[in-house]
Formats: structure tokens, sequence, C-alpha cells
């Protein structure tokens, strides 16, 4: 399936969840944001948030610093 990723088309693999999208991309979940479609996505709703075709994700990682 293709989807957009930060404005970029990805394609991705059918039925992955967005807890495994993070998995795969090495981030850790409580340090990011995830718009879907124009809406936040609860961290609570990422295992069971499967991605579609035609997806558009925002992920946003937070840095600490000093």
């Amino acid at each position: 399936m293709t989807l957009t990723l930060n404005g970029s088309p990805v394609s991705l693999e059918e039925g992955l969840s967005v807890a495994a999208l993070l998995q795969q991309m090495k981030l850790p979940r409580e340090r990011v944001a995830i718009e879907r479609n124009g809406s936040i996505l609860p961290k609570a709703a990422y295992e069971e948030t499967h991605l579609a075709e035609g997806d558009r994700l925002e992920i946003v990682q937070f840095v600490g610093g000093g």
C-alpha cells in the first residue's frame, strides 16, 4: 500500500499497525506524536490502528536538549 509519511509517499506492507511502523522506524512511542489524516492519534490506539491505502501521517519526534 502507498501512504504519505511526513509529506513523502512511502510503500508499506498491508495491514501494518502504527505501533509496528514505529518499531520498523526505530522510534520510541513515548517520544513521538502522530497525526493521521488530520487528527491526533492517541498513544493508546497505536496497537489497534492499522494503516490503510492513502493515509496521511505526520510523525513528530520529541528531542531533549539544554
